[in-house]
């Protein structure tokens, strides 16, 4: 049997807390409905005996403070809300222990942004770590020493386990479920809880935002002009010329501060264009690919599938309203 401890840390959502909760607990009635003994012991552990969540919305009552957990298997870390250097200071009291039980073995199930936790004890250090798209800047410019993934929906770094995306971790629950128990169960779960097994992606979810927390002015001068003309077609040399800089140098510059080329760059503002006026519906997709400034529909096409993993023609029939 494996025990599994659920940490209600402060500034937690209640939603992933009970999510986590529930699901670990069923799977225990799978195996008595299967004639085999609970897989699972399922706890909550604190701090405190009793705790406030989401400023006091609501109030949990734990099992167990964290110092009376002499071991444990699992660890799981909820979703974290709010300011996140605010939620990381107020949870500093389960820092130490977490560090210690996972090097004492035990996992770590880490539900989306609670990896700004996760990442203030160090443990995620030259690691890889699925991070939500809208995040990712704030957590690359606090914790630059991890491996920031913004694409895969669940990382596996010896033991320890992270989703990008906010109900994502229903599909990082069904994984660990999988490593667990078995692919069976991790299909019955799906089933039972009505979840999407096979959601492998951020991308068809990512609004792009660009990084412009570096404070180079030439660097977001280019990114001004590039979100200001999405609908011009230009070369990356074009727009060195724009500016008055040199393109090797500039193109070395620009990727340390934003995470992408400038021809990346160019393609995210041109392909965010377009998927807000596939959202719309009133264009057809050659109008509006057009529009981009490009004229080859089957490069355009590329290039968009290349960002959100759908061709334009199946983003519209996701998305139109």
């Amino acid at each position: 049997m494996k025990h599994v401890s659920i940490l209600p840390l402060y500034d937690a959502t209640m939603t992933s807390i009970d999510s986590a909760h529930q699901i670990f607990t069923r799977v225990n009635d799978f195996m008595r409905y299967q004639g085999k003994p609970p897989f699972y012991q399922v706890e909550i552990a604190g701090t405190e005996k009793t705790m406030e969540l989401s400023n006091g919305m609501y109030t949990i009552h734990v099992d167990k403070t964290i110092d009376q957990v002499t071991k444990t298997d699992v660890i799981v870390l909820p979703l974290l809300c709010g300011d996140f250097p605010k939620a990381v200071a107020r949870n500093e009291g389960y820092r130490d222990w977490v560090v210690d039980r996972y090097r004492r073995g035990a996992e770590i199930v880490c539900l989306c942004v609670g990896s700004f936790f996760l990442a203030s004890t160090g443990l995620l250090n030259d690691r890889k770590c699925a991070v939500h798209w809208a995040a990712k800047n704030e957590f690359t410019a606090l914790f630059p020493e991890v491996v920031v993934i913004d694409d895969s929906i669940i990382t596996d770094e010896q033991g320890i386990y992270t989703c990008g995306g906010g109900y994502s971790y229903l599909n990082l629950v069904l994984y660990i479920l999988e490593k667990h128990l078995g692919r069976d169960i991790s299909i019955l779960a799906s089933k039972m809880f009505e979840i999407d097994i096979e959601r492998k992606s951020q991308n068809p979810f990512v609004i792009f935002m660009g990084q412009k927390r570096h404070g180079d002015e030439q660097v977001l001068k280019a990114q001004e002009f590039i979100e200001n003309n999405p609908t011009e077609l230009y070369s990356v040399d074009g727009l060195c010329e724009r500016l008055a800089v040199g393109r090797r140098t500039f193109e070395r510059k620009f990727r340390k501060c934003t995470g992408n080329s400038i021809a990346e760059y160019i393609q995210r503002v041109k392909v965010e264009f377009a998927k807000k006026h596939l959202e719309a519906g009133r264009k057809t997709v050659n109008e509006i690919v057009y529009e981009t400034g490009y004229n080859d529909l089957d490069a355009f096409r590329k290039i968009f599938k290349k960002f959100t993993d759908l061709s334009p023609v199946d983003y519209r029939k996701k998305y139109a309203g």
